[in-house]
């Protein structure tokens, strides 16, 4: 399993509808800044907020991932977002099996509108 792949598979349990897979792929202390303006902390967060969110079955569309960034076990990856919201990017941890989960997930960074002076 590549750092990467913790995207891909977002993508595609969030598509079946499965919150509890979704919620898999985070540490259980992670950090995700989700609903915007503020935080879900915990793997049990994450799955109870991602029930609600899949309850109405919005559809994700896979993104290509940008270059990763790798460093004693740690990655930064990021992806161009297909659907306006600015950037997306996680800090994924492997682990000692060799695969990785999230432990901080920011799913969009909205452009900031210049400050007129």
């Amino acid at each position: 399993m590549r750092p990467e792949d913790v995207t891909r598979l977002f993508v595609e349990r969030s598509n079946a509808g499965d919150a509890a897979g979704v919620a898999a792929l985070y540490e259980e202390d992670a950090v995700m800044a989700y609903p915007p303006g503020s935080t879900t902390v915990g793997r049990e967060a994450i799955r109870a907020l991602w029930e609600k969110v899949l309850a109405a079955r919005p559809r994700f569309e896979p993104e290509e991932p940008l270059p990763t960034l790798v460093a004693d076990g740690i990655a930064l990856t990021a992806t161009p977002p297909k659907d306006g919201a600015g950037a997306r990017a996680q800090v994924v941890r492997r682990r000692p099996d060799g695969s990785w989960l999230r432990v901080l997930d920011r799913p969009e960074f909205l452009p900031v509108e210049p400050v007129e002076g």
